[in-house]
């Protein structure tokens, strides 16, 4: 098989799973984390040797337990990122070094653009902004941070399986109407890494989010909706009355003009994507 060849990091992940699927036509070498320590920098050389781009969906993201162990946080999200950009520069790779939304502050008006300023405000945002910083930092012309945010897919525990859950066993939910963000298929954006990739971009920043924007509420009424009940059986409250360790984003909108700058279109509406993902069944 000739072209570029793929190592996936983290390939046993929800993401890591659609980036095969999205891959399976090259030559791909796909280690989960349990087979590849990002931590472990001569584990990074030795697995990163001989391939052409290096996807890194290996990520630690337990938000509200970062808030008391930032440490194995920053271990992971930070360093293991250094250590895949160095083996990247070393090899004359690409690293796509997925990042999230939750390096802003979140109290912007609009869609953040790919160069606003970061501003974490939680210990897992921190580690993800301080692994941009390290990744880019050891392999400027070669690391592509890619920001993704409200992930839900096949293969891994995410808000859609779980609320189609809780509406089957109460048929009713009680959701929080003041955060706003992109729900993002998986599968949209392994496809669309693919497609930044074939396009021969190397390096940048870009917002990897289905395009459009709701809140979780808004996320619970679509879901019930596809599943045949009636939407306004999803009552909405604020997030005050679900305290948790950890500050969540209150406006995590991604824009998507790099995409136009790069000649791609962004992904498509993310209430497009959800429809599609239930209908194919995908969380049965």
């Amino acid at each position: 098989m000739t072209g570029p060849r793929y190592l996936i990091a983290g390939a046993g992940g929800m993401l890591g799973r659609d980036l095969q699927a999205a891959l399976a036509d090259r030559s791909v070498s796909a280690l989960s984390r349990l087979e590849l320590d990002i931590t472990d920098p001569r584990a990074c050389a030795d697995a990163v040797a001989g391939h052409d781009v290096v996807l890194n969906a290996a990520a630690y993201t337990a938000v509200d337990a970062a808030e008391t162990d930032e440490e194995q946080a920053t271990l992971i999200n930070a360093t293991g990122a250094e250590n895949l950009a160095r083996a990247c520069a070393a090899a004359g790779a690409v690293l796509v070094q997925y990042s999230t939304d939750y390096v802003f502050a979140g109290d912007g008006v609009g869609p953040y653009p790919e160069d606003a300023p970061i501003a974490p405000v939680s210990a897992y945002g921190r580690s993800k902004a301080e692994g941009e910083r390290r990744a880019v930092a050891a392999h400027p012309d070669g690391t592509i941070v890619l920001r993704t945010a409200w992930l839900y897919g096949e293969h891994g525990p995410n808000f859609v399986r779980t609320m189609m859950r809780l509406y089957r066993e109460h048929g009713t939910l009680t959701v929080v109407n003041d955060q706003h963000g992109q729900p993002t298929w998986t599968r949209d954006l392994a496809e669309q890494t693919v497609r930044m990739l074939d396009a021969g971009v190397r390096s940048g920043t870009l917002h990897g989010t289905n395009a459009g924007a709701t809140t979780w509420h808004g996320f619970a009424r679509a879901i019930v909706e596809n599943l045949g009940g009636d939407p306004d059986t999803v009552a909405p409250t604020d997030s005050a009355q679900f305290a948790r360790p950890a500050r969540r984003p209150a406006n995590s909108v991604l824009a998507h003009d790099g995409w136009a700058r790069l000649g791609l279109a962004p992904m498509r509406p993310w209430r497009a994507a959800l429809d599609d993902a239930m209908a194919e069944g995908v969380f049965t």
